[in-house]
């Protein structure tokens, strides 16, 4: 079933939090592509304007540039909306080291805050981003929800808060809550800078402009990489799933597995670059082998992800192609 199939009603009116972000950005853009009427909160600290500046000048989007640490804010978001899509959050388990205070006012309060202004509000259903990173240092691979181990980062600490406190506005309120557990989302707007940019992203901008990337371990850690249209159609079919999904997370991933060393190569052959990598030490609080089984999402979602990840690194590649400035232009 195409996007287009999904049967929301004409008038709903969705809210998507940090949706000047790279994934918010995408789903803002797919449903305004449905003819749906769309919200967008974001305060601009890692979304950015650019990535919906195309939308502005159509009639059935609206932003408020606002901050989900302020209730006040997020109950004038979320009054009047049907669905909400909760992105907004930092991400990054390096940062989140670095940072934990910032990450529990952010990630908790802020998710908090939301799941409050959508039960006040009376939203229809209360979708959140999670992350396979509640899995912890539960070795057993594929990553089965139900089998998490310990947190290794405030990163994922927020992420595991995040879903009791969805869990409990169900059980508690009655708010249709469903959590969505991304694996290492790539494509088109992924920010490519900075010093926690992702690893596709960065890469391809460094052999683009002929630097050479760093590998932080050995290059052997592997990764379930999820092309960020599978992201959108877990969320859009999240919104219309029944109350068997309600107070649960889910796996959403392709449910394929790649190690970072072949990627590379893989990314250096695509680009036509002769450019061996850095090594450096391993990272705090990362995983090393991530691996979804989809099956729950599947069953109780309908998610049906289109998008391999040879498919979706094609895409992403020709996407920086034409998007990035480098030092070739």
């Amino acid at each position: 079933m195409g996007l287009k199939e999904l049967a929301f009603d004409k008038n709903s009116v969705f809210l998507v939090t940090g949706g000047a972000g790279f994934i918010g950005s995408n789903l803002v853009e797919a449903l305004l592509d449905m003819g749906l009427t769309v919200r967008c909160l974001d305060n601009l600290s890692t979304g950015r304007r650019e990535n919906i500046e195309p939308f502005f000048e159509n009639p059935a989007f609206s932003f408020i540039e606002g901050d989900i640490r302020s209730l006040d804010t997020c109950i004038e978001a979320a009054a009047g909306a049907d669905y909400v899509l909760h992105q907004a959050a930092w991400g990054s388990v390096p940062r989140s080291i670095e940072l934990p205070l910032l990450y529990e006012e952010i990630n908790i309060r802020g998710t908090l805050n939301m799941l409050e202004a959508a039960r006040q509000c009376g939203v229809k259903r209360f979708v959140y981003a999670s992350s396979s990173s509640v899995y912890g240092d539960e070795p057993t691979l594929p990553k089965c929800e139900g089998r998490e181990g310990r947190l290794l980062s405030p990163y994922a600490l927020t992420k595991r808060a995040d879903e009791e406190y969805a869990r409990l506005y169900y059980s508690l309120y009655g708010l249709p809550t469903v959590g969505l557990r991304y694996f290492n989302v790539f494509g088109r707007r992924q920010d490519p800078s900075g010093a926690y940019a992702a690893v596709i992203p960065r890469f391809i901008k460094q052999l683009l402009s002929g630097e050479t990337p760093v590998i932080y371990g050995d290059g052997r850690q592997s990764r379930d990489f999820t092309y960020v249209d599978n992201v959108i159609e877990a969320n859009l079919k999240a919104c219309l799933a029944d109350e068997g999904a309600y107070g649960e997370a889910f796996n959403i991933a392709y449910g394929g597995r790649e190690y970072l060393i072949d990627i590379y190569y893989s990314l250096t052959a695509a680009l036509g670059k002769n450019i061996e990598p850095q090594f450096a030490g391993e990272r705090k609080g990362d995983i090393k082998h991530s691996n979804a089984d989809i099956s729950k999402a599947r069953r109780l979602l309908g998610y049906d992800p289109e998008w391999s990840f040879s498919r979706g690194i094609g895409a992403a590649i020709e996407w920086y192609r034409e998007n990035l400035r480098t030092t070739e232009d």
